[in-house]
């Protein structure tokens, strides 16, 4: 499915909180006097005099190694064109922000006012003690060709031109992919490029050194043909230049094997895909329209395998599969340059990734079941977290052995290890979360509908496939927030539990309610007056299956929505009680906290059931728990009555599930000290990993906990979620965010995924 992108939508994003997508944050403390006399005078002095005595010392001390710079003049911003400097400004902030969250690459966006080839050189040129690795961006050709060509002569840091060379190398997986489930040889099939810029003669130069044959190569540009007889060719496409008459380049697609466009939509017709070669392969790359739709390509052609430039087909030919791990791979050997091997050896590495099997998780991302290599998949997802260990490790062994590494890796092991450690987790649970909720919207319905941010989120949750919404409140009123504040949500269902219209449902509804509280203190009239609350009403359209989760609370006391739940929806069959969990998105992974709102002090026996749900809550997000049950004493340290409660506990819980990794009692400090563990508890089940889920003795410790990572942690909060009720119902905490509001109805989603 498309994404929905609004312009409303896309200006609030980069302007909401701190204008844009990047900052820089310290990475040394910088609390005391003495922290800042070391960070800067005098202190700041001695690495400065050891880089001095020798040059190699920058990477020792600086940040000069894992630092890229992303350069741009703006004069041929992608589907924009020449846009300028100042207005390229957005993509490269977010061309930076891709080398941190696919790579942990650090990157300065730098816009240069500069046309002239000798000026931009100079420029950049004197760049170059300030980072590790340099990115040329949206540069237009020929210029790019010359540009790249003389930094790289002139300076000794990696660089490389993404638009020619991403392009390339992504391309170049897929096709060696789709030639090999095609059966054909490289050398001789026949290739019509549209389009000579600077991508087009990079990715054939790719081709080439793939083993195709130049001779087989029909490149077009905006004049024709490029032909030997033309007298305005330069010199990177004369080389491509064929010794015959003119043709057009529906006569070059007869019989042709590869269509490779780079150049603008709609230039093909089905007729043309229609006249190539048996099994043909088709490359329409042009964005944000291919050369030829998918869909018109595929109905010309069922035999055909198809690449495009767009998420929403298959075979997206994406630049976010190469750069982030060459640059990577690059740095991590302190490589001088990215040369022809480094970028054949991250082709090969990506073709070859793509004939692996798929984890659960690329499927998951990607709504399906089924990823596998053949005509469909002929390259790696750009959510496939092995991509970083995969491509890197290809490119850093190719930088060593081309010889441009000034920093071999000795163990590959290790290095292997701190890649992993690079890709961090702390949003991963939200990405199989939204991306599982897509593969099965549930009907979500919303007890504060008359609230701009519940709105908000409805929409987005309907855009994005992860629900279908279902709004209470007075319709009148809701359409008007609707209209005022221009939130899109046509043909989504409004209904007023107060109206007269909706009578008979709550007579219905009320009837329900009667019956399961009749001997508990309720009479008819208050169970139908009930229904004319909303949480009540909604608790109940869950409960009969007229919905699949109920998202309240945004306004109203926390009690207010959970007694209805509990009245109405109840536990689950072997739940003994309901707990409630957060999960606190950190920088170095997702916690899962409980019990943060309901038991307050829970006995030995309910301090296993919450240990317990949580458990179970954490698998069904495909996450192995690792439980600390937390005190202030450590396996036994203190006799106190708390601390007791919680080791007894711990040992009903490994009775009840020996295969769960749990352990205490416990300090958070220590559950989370490798060291400290090893060399004083070496016995306890955290030695080797910490922790992913924290039980707390009391609902204060959990409460007070995750505000304070969320507030002065800086950590995310999803929450909270409601363990052991029998249908999903999520209480939103006071003042959430609208996305915070989306993540709680994803997972009301999933979890209503599973209990169905």
């Amino acid at each position: 499915m498309a994404q929905l992108i609004r312009k409303e939508d896309a200006l609030e994003y980069h302007e909401k909180g701190r204008p844009g997508k990047i900052e820089v944050i310290p990475t040394k403390e910088t609390k005391t006097q003495r922290d800042l006399a070391l960070a800067y005078s005098p202190g700041v002095a001695v690495p400065c005099m050891e880089i001095h005595a020798n040059a190699e010392n920058v990477y020792r001390y600086t940040a000069k190694g894992n630092l890229v710079a992303v350069i741009s003049n703006g004069t041929a911003v992608l589907g924009l064109g020449n846009i300028g400097p100042l207005a390229s400004k957005p993509v490269m902030e977010g061309k930076g922000l891709l080398f941190k969250i696919y790579a942990d690459i650090d990157v300065f966006d730098i816009e240069l006012d500069c046309n002239d080839i000798d000026e931009f050189v100079k420029v950049v040129k004197a760049l170059e003690p300030t980072f590790g690795g340099i990115n040329l961006e949206d540069i237009k050709a020929p210029e790019c060709f010359e540009i790249e060509k003389r930094l790289k002569q002139e300076l000794s840091i990696p660089i490389m031109h993404d638009d020619q060379h991403g392009t390339a190398i992504i391309s170049g997986a897929a096709l060696l992919n789709a030639i090999d489930i095609v059966g054909k040889d490289i050398a001789n099939v026949k290739f019509v490029i549209s389009g000579a810029g600077a991508s087009a003669i990079s990715c054939c130069k790719i081709y080439l050194a793939l083993g195709a044959n130049v001779k087989n190569m029909y490149m077009f540009d905006s004049k024709g043909l490029i032909i030997k007889s033309r007298h305005d060719l330069d010199e990177h496409k004369i080389q491509f230049a064929q010794d015959i008459e003119h043709i057009e380049l529906e006569e070059a697609m007869v019989g042709a094997d590869i269509f490779i466009g780079l150049s603008k939509g709609n230039v093909v017709s089905q007729d043309m895909v229609r006249s190539m070669a048996d099994k043909p392969i088709v490359f329409a790359l042009a964005n944000p329209d291919p050369e030829i739709t998918y869909d018109d390509a595929m109905a010309a052609r069922p035999d055909l395998i198809m690449a495009t430039g767009r998420s929403d087909y298959p075979n997206m030919v994406n630049n976010v599969l190469g750069f982030p791990y060459i640059f990577r791979g690059a740095l991590d050997v302190r490589a001088f340059t990215i040369n022809e091997e480094m970028k054949l050896a991250a082709v090969k590495a990506l073709a070859a990734l793509a004939k692996e099997p798929v984890p659960d998780i690329v499927n998951v991302a990607y709504n399906t079941t089924s990823l596998s290599y053949g005509p469909t998949y002929i390259i790696p997802k750009p959510m496939d977290p092995r991509l970083l260990v995969t491509v890197s490790m290809a490119v850093a062994k190719a930088a060593m052995d081309s010889g441009v590494a000034k920093q071999p890796i000795k163990d590959w092991q290790v290095y292997e290890t701190e890649l992993y450690k690079r890709l961090g987790s702390d949003d991963m649970v939200l990405k199989y979360v939204i991306n599982k909720a897509k593969q099965n919207p549930k009907r979500v319905v919303f007890a504060e509908a008359e609230n701009i941010k519940i709105l908000k989120a409805a929409q987005i949750a309907k855009d994005e496939g992860i629900a279908i919404p279902i709004l209470l409140g007075n319709e009148k009123k809701i359409r008007s927030l609707i209209e005022e504040n221009n939130i899109h949500l046509p043909d989504v269902e409004i209904i007023d539990p107060k109206s007269d219209a909706n009578e008979q449902k709550r007579a219905e509804f009320g009837a329900h309610f009667f019956e399961k509280r009749k001997r508990r203190g309720l009479n008819a009239y208050e169970s139908k007056k009930a229904m004319r609350d909303r949480p009540y009403y909604g608790c109940m359209m869950v409960d009969c299956g007229e919905a699949d989760a109920l998202i309240s609370g945004l306004t109203r006391k926390y009690p207010d929505t959970i007694r209805p739940a509990l009245e109405i929806i109840g536990m689950e069959p072997n739940a003994k009680r309901v707990a409630g969990m957060y999960i606190m998105l950190t920088k170095k992974g997702p916690l899962f906290f409980a019990d943060t709102t309901l038991n307050f002090f829970p006995t030995e026996d309910e301090l296993v059931d919450i240990a317990l749900l949580t458990a179970e809550a954490v698998e069904n997000l495909n996450i192995k728990p690792r439980i600390a049950m937390l005190s202030y004493s450590n396996f036994g340290s203190s006799p106190s009555p708390e601390a007791t409660l919680v080791s007894n506990a711990v040992a009903k819980v490994k009775q009840r599930r020996p295969d769960l990794i749990v352990d205490g009692e416990i300090q958070a400090g220590v559950a989370f000290n490798k060291d400290l563990l090893r060399e004083n508890y070496p016995f306890s089940e955290l030695v080797n990993d910490p922790p992913n889920v924290l039980i707390f003795p009391n609902l204060s410790a959990g409460n007070i906990a995750y505000h304070l990572l969320q507030e002065v942690g800086g950590a995310e909060a999803v929450g909270p979620i409601l363990l052991g009720i029998r249908k999903p119902v999520y209480v939103l905490q006071l003042g959430s965010s609208v996305r915070q509001i989306v993540n709680i109805i994803a997972m009301a989603v999933v979890e209503a995924q599973v209990k169905s």
